[in-house]
């Protein structure tokens, strides 16, 4: 970081603890400790204020729920072995995409419904990520609009991470509000911001959710109601996936449809696939073999 002021490119990845910066070529791998020394150094404030204003977003210290009713369009032109593996694959993932995707230092450019989307990546493990469901269900969006018409329909999405779902939702004309964890939301605003804003029929939301806990206080349902639910590539290694599944039927009324992508790396993906088809009725709209990606419907049981 001791470089030159203007000179110093940065492409991060922070799985786990693991941060990876390139700096003109030279790659340098960092502590834990290394890590909280760039966060001091700046970027956290930089995050936060480049995103700027238009996203009703939960700032730090903030509690502000999204608003449960849809305003009127906007006036636009036209209108541990497993944490390894996700590592692994995090590190690897550019590869899986070209030529669809063009990669440069700390962003990625894609191109749907028309619209070029750059994708900032952040510090923010995980989440700093897109992981190959999310670009899955971007392609399905894109090529299936008559089959699910986001056009004027409230759609949620969990688990957003960098945005790029809730940018396509949004750019497909519905009204949206990206979820994810507080420590995410910054770049989630940046990127939603970034890539909506004079282009989209409705101003997206982003609100702090945490499963299974948030949502009864801050989504009542009697005053919130989705007609999509959108996950991509929120099933894998971690400890929340029965909250996920509670979180999910919280908001799956009667009238929504829940669409799920993953791609499936462990066992406990199928497990959960299976609670899943015993919570709700689901239908395997699409399977991509070479990306291991499947793509399921799922609406409430009467």
């Amino acid at each position: 970081m001791g470089g030159a002021e203007g000179c110093c490119y940065i492409k991060v990845y922070l799985p786990r603890g693991c941060l990876l910066l390139s700096i003109r070529s030279v790659f340098v791998s960092l502590s834990v400790c290394d890590i909280l020394s760039v966060k001091t150094f700046g970027l956290d404030s930089i995050m936060e204020t480049e995103g700027g204003p238009g996203l009703n977003v939960q700032k730090k210290g903030i509690m502000k729920k999204p608003d449960p009713v849809k305003p009127p369009p906007n006036n636009t032109e036209e209108e541990d072995l497993e944490g390894r593996d996700m590592q692994k694959e995090a590190l690897n993932r550019r590869n899986a995409w070209e030529p669809s995707v063009f990669y440069s230092l700390g962003n990625e450019t894609f191109f749907f419904t028309g619209q070029e989307i750059s994708i900032r990546e952040s510090l923010d493990s995980f989440g700093a990520v897109i992981w190959p469901g999310a670009v899955t269900l971007c392609r399905y969006l894109e090529k299936n609009r008559e089959q699910v018409d986001m056009l004027d329909k409230a759609v949620l999405e969990l688990g957003a991470g960098t945005g790029l779902v809730s940018i396509v939702a949004s750019l497909l004309g519905a009204w949206v509000t990206a979820t994810d964890l507080p420590d995410v939301l910054s770049n989630l605003n940046f990127n939603l911001s970034r890539n909506t804003r004079g282009r989209c029929r409705y101003t997206p939301q982003v609100a702090a959710l945490t499963w299974g806990q948030d949502a009864k206080r801050n989504f009542p349902s009697s005053v919130y109601h989705y007609n999509y639910v959108l996950c991509a590539d929120v099933v894998y290694h971690h400890n929340f996936l029965e909250d996920l599944l509670i979180t999910m039927q919280y908001f799956c009324k009667p009238g929504t449809t829940v669409l799920l992508a993953n791609k499936v790396r462990f066992q406990s993906d199928l497990r959960f696939i299976e609670n899943f088809k015993n919570v709700f009725n689901v239908t395997l709209l699409e399977e991509i073999p070479q990306e291991e990606v499947r793509i399921y419907h799922a609406t409430a049981r009467k």
